[in-house]
């Protein structure tokens, strides 16, 4: 950190707010399952860190991980109120000296210190969100403990904790900005040669085994991709771009449709039928964000996009009560798997939507994506502003300039990544000139824009903005639908940041019950989707066409912009049945690749849906011969 700041700055949540069909989908989650989770899940609503008898590990951290800056980006001052509860109890829970996990002293040699670096994350978002001002001391007393019992050898980093080292520097850079004390960065220093080193690693990346490890643990990986670009200034090291190193193994050997890496839970290898953990799809998103803000360089905003875009609403129901542990890029049927699992590690259950499909984690966890995605949409260097994802929110925050101080707010209006219009509103309360750019993906085409004058490169519009009271700033370019080749001959259809799938319609078989004291009842319950619609398709020509599909210009209104029923844009194209089979010993799941690409009966014209949208499909399919 003594190399000199480099990189983006995040907003807060007071300043920056979602707008459009962004702000609908964290109401829909804040009525959904990860808004309530304090109410029905006994996890969180009886945790130990509560002062209650259940888990007292990672789940609350976890859910406050998430559950915080949704309550803030929404001003919905019940859920402030709820979350300022839990941290409440955790500070007042805080031993004296400064531990502050729900663990006895004489249990702490064994216990696996993953949630201290989880829970100063998660007080570093409280503060940010909250302004708190006992949490920089809260953090102080619960980091310089760790840091004396690292030190004496009292405790050490193992298991979790080992492999996500990299996890504490969120609070650990915070702390050193604030205090500037060299224990802080001897910490580091700690964690550092105490953590996982991924290099070590790198070989099993390359053959997906039926075998449950660290270093293959798909989470651990989504987490690690961010490790250098949050610790390598504060332990005085040069930025090498690991990341990208690790990101492109993986991928070769593991990567899916929608950017993330098959993981059920551990690593998968290429098949469509493999899955990939919920947690790997929120944890993945926040790498990369962190990765761009640090780098500023685009290539990891487009990689999140897609995982955004697609993958997360993927594993959602409509109504946001339930989730999938695992999902699949060929996803026929979801319903449990009457004998052995069809997953390399997880359970028969772990593709149901459900309240805790296979584990209690994804549970948890899941919630953090659309809140952190939408802190993402505008960042900052000082005065200049980028608007690093353009979905629809506003910005409204002050400017330090040598002429004082100027409030401004920039408003964008757009319904991306449905159409690829973008509508800027920038009002100042005094005259003021400031460099805002806007991150332009590589796939446009023929950007236009006017209301100012602008540098333009290959990845960004620069302006420098010249405003005194109100200023109108439009965008627009081209996207062109276009084949991505997968593995196996396979093919999907991508339009700008969309994966497209064949949609299966589907029955939804509802699961009340208990079980180990865990009660599911609606709508807090479990869901079997079953397969309805044929499915044995390969494309019968390269056409695509794009059908735009908004009501009046506005997203659909049935709580999600990703319905399941009511997808905002679809693909034409032209399928064929193929006898594509299914995988030996299983009665509902496609096999990995079809038994003939040979076409029979009638072309026929279908609509493709957004992934995010396709509960059931068909992502990965052949050019039918």
């Amino acid at each position: 950190m003594d190399q000199g700041k480099s990189g983006w700055d995040f907003y807060t949540a007071k300043e920056l707010k979602p707008l459009g069909w962004l702000k609908e989908q964290l109401r829909c989650q804040a009525m959904g399952l990860a808004g309530n989770l304090d109410r029905v899940w006994p996890d969180v609503r009886d945790s130990k860190w509560i002062g209650g008898e259940k888990e007292g590990w990672e789940r609350v951290p976890y859910w406050l991980d998430g559950f915080i800056p949704l309550a803030y980006l929404l001003e919905d001052s019940e859920m402030i109120e709820r979350a300022a509860h839990y941290v409440d109890a955790i500070i007042g829970f805080q031993k004296p000296d400064g531990w502050i996990c729900p663990c006895e002293e004489e249990e702490r040699k064994e216990y696996d210190t993953w949630p201290v670096l989880l829970i100063s994350k998660v007080l570093k978002v409280y503060y940010d969100c909250s302004r708190d001002e006992r949490i920089p001391g809260v953090l102080y007393r619960t980091l310089k403990n760790y840091y004396e019992l690292l030190k004496e050898g009292s405790i050490k980093l193992f298991c979790w904790g080992e492999y996500r080292w990299f996890e504490g520097f969120i609070a650990i850079r915070f702390l050193y900005e604030t205090y500037r004390e060299d224990w802080i960065r001897e910490l580091a220093g700690i964690l550092h040669k105490q953590g996982k080193n991924y290099d070590e690693c790198m070989e099993a990346w390359k053959r997906p085994l039926n075998q449950w490890t660290l270093g293959t643990h798909v989470v651990n990986l989504a987490m690690m991709l961010k490790a250098e670009a949050v610790s390598h200034d504060i332990l005085g090291q040069e930025y090498r771009d690991l990341a990208e190193k690790y990101y492109q193994l993986i991928m070769e050997y593991n990567g899916t449709p929608v950017g993330l890496f098959t993981g059920d839970e551990c690593l998968s290898g290429l098949s469509p039928i493999q899955g990939t953990e919920l947690c790997a799809v929120v944890e993945q998103m926040y790498s990369y964000e962190l990765l761009y803000a640090h780098t500023k360089d685009p290539k990891w905003a487009e990689r999140l996009e897609v995982i955004a875009f697609n993958a997360l609403p993927a594993a959602l129901s409509d109504d946001m009560w339930a989730h999938q542990y695992v999902q699949m890029s060929n996803q026929i049927d979801c319903r449990r798997f009457p004998g052995r699992s069809l997953f390399r590690t997880n359970g028969a259950d772990a593709h149901i939507f459900g309240l805790e499909p296979h584990f209690g984690c994804c549970t948890a966890n899941f919630g953090q994506g659309w809140p952190k995605l939408a802190l993402f949409a505008f960042l900052h260097d000082g005065n200049k502003i980028v608007n690093a994802m353009p979905v629809p929110s506003v910005l409204r925050t002050k400017l330090n300039l040598p002429e004082g101080e100027a409030r401004i707010s920039i408003r964008l209006e757009t319904n991306y990544p449905f159409d690829h219009t973008f509508v800027y509103l920038i009002e100042s309360d005094k005259e003021v000139v400031f460099p805002f750019q806007v991150r332009i993906p590589s796939y446009a085409k023929h950007v236009t824009y006017t209301g100012e004058n602008a540098e333009m490169d290959r990845e960004n519009l620069l302006f420098q903005v010249h405003v005194c009271g109100e200023k109108k700033i439009s965008i627009t370019y081209e996207v062109e639908a276009e084949w991505n080749m997968r593995p196996h001959s396979l093919r999907t259809a991508k339009w700008g940041p969309l994966i497209f799938s064949l949609p299966i319609q589907y029955e939804k078989i509802m699961y009340e019950y208990s079980e180990d004291g865990v009660e599911r009842k609606y709508p807090y319950c479990d869901y079997e989707y079953q397969g309805t619609s044929d499915w044995n398709f390969g494309f019968a020509d390269s056409a695509l066409e794009c059908l735009p599909l908004w009501k009046g210009g506005e997203p659909c209104s049935v709580g999600t912009v990703f319905s399941s029923q009511e997808p905002p844009v679809a693909l034409k194209v032209r399928v064929r049945h193929i006898p594509w089979g299914l995988e030996e010993g299983f009665e509902h799941v496609c096999a990995k690749i079809p038994a003939s690409n040979q076409g029979y009966g009638q072309v026929k014209e279908v609509l493709l849906y957004p992934y995010g949208c396709a509960k059931l499909r068909m992502t990965e399919m052949p050019m039918a011969t």
